[in-house]
């Protein structure tokens, strides 16, 4: 029997088709491989054919040569401009604002041929420590109110370079996804008084059926009513608000997790493109005690049709305690 499931954060319903429950081997899969053999900008060597960079962990070299772990440039083709003014007008019933921000490219690793599950968890840790450092430079400037850090791996999910990269986007405005969030989170604490996040992780902890890996610091699970098959967070155990606030010990727990977590869809589902978000709460919003920080991974194997587009309902076919059994049971080599 089919099951409408209500989000209880967002309070966005899913359609779980059971009716129609697909296993990993049904999804029609793009396998993501990385061919080489072409000309890369984010490969050593061509440092000249970025933007400056505005971080870099070396090993050696000066700025804008080789020798570097992990290395970030402005996007040749932003879509937002760090130059401008925040100039609001209106045309009647419109409104419109100047497209200031900031587009950033994360470059992993000086190793074409590596994907984010090849890498060591060291070198996904300062990938995730450029996010932090980043995060703390760019909230300086107060025209922005939001820095999204996102992945697109394969071309289905948006990834135009093969070489393993993430990006940031700063904006002058939260994205209304993220405040949809926020406000369900503030709602459900008005009630109740308790972060719904952290309801969250000790229902699913407990229960088990939902959660694909945990460890003293995260919990990675499918959450109740995923919009996509094998949608899986990567969530906090303890209360934060504030992805930059994490520390040393967070981060390289979460490089483990992350890391973990894409070599079991690596392994389940071939190899799939997916995207990961990081939601955190807006840059200079003071810490919430109802919302809570979390990674979203999201393997691209369905496609949003018509139904989707016209009601705001997602259709999945598969149950996320399913999803979480195949993805909980691969063993990794």
């Amino acid at each position: 029997m089919p099951e409408l499931r209500k989000d209880p954060i967002t309070g966005r319903w899913v359609i779980i088709a059971t009716d129609r429950v697909r296993r990993p081997s049904d999804f029609a899969r793009e396998t993501v491989t990385i061919k080489g053999g072409r000309f890369c900008p984010f490969c050593p060597g061509n440092e000249l054919k970025t933007p400056p960079e505005v971080l870099a962990y070396r090993t050696s070299g000066r700025s804008n040569e080789s020798g570097w772990n992990v290395r970030v440039v402005p996007n040749k083709f932003p879509a937002l401009r760090v130059e401008g003014n925040m100039e609001r007008q209106g045309e009647g019933m419109y409104d419109k604002m100047d497209g200031v921000g900031a587009h950033e490219v994360i470059i992993e690793t000086p190793d074409h041929m590596a994907t984010l599950s090849d890498l060591p968890e060291k070198q996904i840790e300062s990938v995730l420590w450029a996010f932090r450092d980043r995060t703390l430079d760019l909230k300086r400037d107060i025209r922005l109110r939001y820095i999204l850090f996102f992945k697109n791996h394969g071309e289905s999910a948006g990834a135009t370079l093969e070489h393993s990269h993430s990006q940031l986007i700063a904006l002058p405005v939260v994205p209304k996804r993220v405040q949809e969030e926020i406000d369900g989170a503030k709602r459900y604490y008005d009630f109740k008084e308790r972060c719904v996040y952290c309801d969250m992780v000790r229902q699913d902890a407990e229960a088990g059926t939902r959660v694909v890996l945990e460890t003293d610091f995260f919990l990675a699970v499918c959450p109740y009513a995923p919009r996509f098959p094998f949608e899986t967070w990567i969530v906090p155990r303890r209360h934060a608000s504030h992805f930059e606030t994490a520390d040393a010990p967070l981060l390289e727990n979460l490089s483990w997790v992350l890391r973990t977590l894409v070599r079991k869809m690596d392994k389940v589902l071939e190899r799939p493109p997916y995207n990961y978000v990081i939601h955190t709460t807006p840059i200079h919003e003071a810490p919430m005690a109802h919302y809570h920080w979390h990674l979203e991974v999201i393997p691209k194997l369905t496609k949003v049709a018509g139904f989707e587009w016209g009601t705001g309902f997602y259709l999945n076919p598969t149950p996320p305690e399913e999803a979480a059994r195949f993805l909980r049971d691969a063993g990794l080599s």
